[in-house]
């Protein structure tokens, strides 16, 4: 159950939630490499939650975030606050407040390497499905 938040037009849904709904929504069309990273004891991070995917296509990585954001809105009633990079698809990027999700291409993931530019957080590998 989730309850309205006064203060922006979004429910307040439980951490654990959105992330099962996110990694669920990723999985769902086939996105791989996922990974988990807390930032939570990092004060200068732009959020305490990374979720960090990939597809292998411009196409799979919009259909990704795509999946992404329908899921939560139907599931949870939760709209990111903002998303971008829809133009190219190389890395989509949304916005949940609390969670940032970042879709990339294989190329453009290895070259922003998010993981290693937030070496000092946990990280965590979500197992691919196949």
């Amino acid at each position: 159950m989730t309850e309205q938040n006064p203060t922006t037009s979004n429910p307040v849904i439980d951490d654990k939630l959105m992330r099962n709904l996110i990694i669920d929504a990723i999985q769902d069309k086939k996105g791989k490499a996922i990974s988990i990273v807390d930032l939570s004891e990092i004060e200068s991070a732009p959020a305490p939650e990374f979720i960090v995917c990939e597809g292998r296509t411009p196409q799979q990585v919009a259909a990704i975030a795509d999946s992404v954001r329908d899921s939560l809105l139907e599931k949870a009633r939760v709209k990111p606050y903002n998303y971008d990079g829809y133009r190219n698809s190389q890395w989509i990027v949304i916005d949940y407040g609390t969670t940032l999700v970042h879709v990339f291409v294989p190329d453009a993931r290895l070259m922003y390497n998010l993981e290693e530019l937030w070496n000092d957080a946990k990280i965590e590998l979500v197992p691919d499905l196949d």
